[in-house]
């Protein structure tokens, strides 16, 4: 019999049924932990596969391991090479399971900004009938997008349904993309096309290319009506620029799922920024019940490759980061 341990938390009783039958077909029999402490120490070398975020400094007391699937998409935390206990072993992530509710997130805080809602709800709070404000709209906007693969794709496909003018799609190399990208360009390129951007919007992992990319610079190239909203790693945005130019009146608004550091301290200068909309890293997370779905069906399709010896399709590049 070979084993797998399974790390995940958001696991219903049907999801359960699912692991089990998919991985008794392969012979492969699943226990269940909440933490690495609950792992029994004569059961350390009989796992071959982990599924879900275990944390990575305990990856190395699994000798037997062969395959680690993260049930998040952002990998960053696990492509260190020395934190696996032989250099064979593949890491794959669950992109794909999370396109639909972070998109739907970067809709919602779009429309918010756009829309000013913020003071409305303020007012209302107050028990005050705020007047009507001045409002754009989604329509007829351009919009860039860092960041190509499911989410990014996922955010381009909605907001060209709603009518924006122009989507251009930001990516480390030039590729094919999805068609609701009207164009795509390299990082190089980035600083060329912020000047016509109204919303630049960020979906991209933390790698040594994307550290930063949302620069003092860069946040300067952008007109004075253009928001920003980054779903992707705080890492990306240099969040003291980014303040100074909302206190300053030189971004109209912004939007940030992802900060650094996480959770963020209580005196941050970000909780008091004007137009700025904060939420703690739950655009993804496990909240909607297709995303656990999808996030499961990913690793049992997988399953059937790996237990056949065919290439698994959710392979994270660990040189990449993605």
């Amino acid at each position: 019999m070979k084993y797998i341990a399974v790390f995940c938390r958001f696991l219903t009783d049907e999801h359960r049924r699912t692991l089990e039958a998919a991985a008794s077909r392969w012979d492969y029999a699943v226990d269940y932990y909440t933490h690495f402490d609950q792992v029994p120490a004569e059961k350390l070398p009989l796992y071959e596969i982990i599924y879900g975020n275990l944390s990575p400094r305990r990856v190395r007391e699994f000798p037997s391991l062969r395959w680690l699937c993260l049930d998040s998409a952002g990998a960053d935390k696990y492509v260190d090479e020395s934190i696996y206990p032989n250099p064979d072993v593949v890491l794959t992530n669950s992109s794909g399971a999370y396109g639909v509710t972070i998109s739907e997130h970067v809709l919602m805080v779009m429309l918010m900004l756009l829309r000013h809602i913020s003071p409305y709800l303020e007012a209302a709070a107050a028990h005050r009938w705020h007047p009507a404000v001045p409002i754009r709209s989604i329509y007829g906007s351009r919009i860039t997008v860092l960041g190509t693969g499911d989410i990014g794709t996922a955010v381009a496909q909605r907001v060209k349904a709603l009518g924006a003018r122009q989507v251009t799609g930001v990516r480390r190399r030039q590729q094919p993309a999805d068609p609701a990208f009207d164009r795509i360009v390299t990082y190089r390129e980035l600083a060329e096309i912020l000047p016509d951007t109204d919303i630049l919007i960020s979906a991209m992992p933390h790698t040594p290319d994307t550290a930063g990319i949302i620069s003092r610079e860069n946040i300067a190239l952008l007109p004075p009506h253009a928001l920003i909203v980054n779903v992707g790693r705080g890492t990306a945005v240099d969040q003291e620029a980014l303040a100074e130019a909302l206190r300053g009146g030189k971004l109209a608004g912004a939007a940030l799922d992802v900060m650094v550091p996480e959770p963020l301290p209580v005196d941050d200068p970000l909780w008091t920024t004007p137009n700025l909309l904060l939420t703690p890293h739950i655009s993804g997370n496990m909240s909607l019940p297709y995303t656990c779905d999808i996030d499961v069906e990913l690793f049992c399709e997988d399953l059937a490759r790996f237990a056949q010896g065919q290439p698994l399709r959710q392979v994270v590049n660990r040189n990449l980061g993605y």
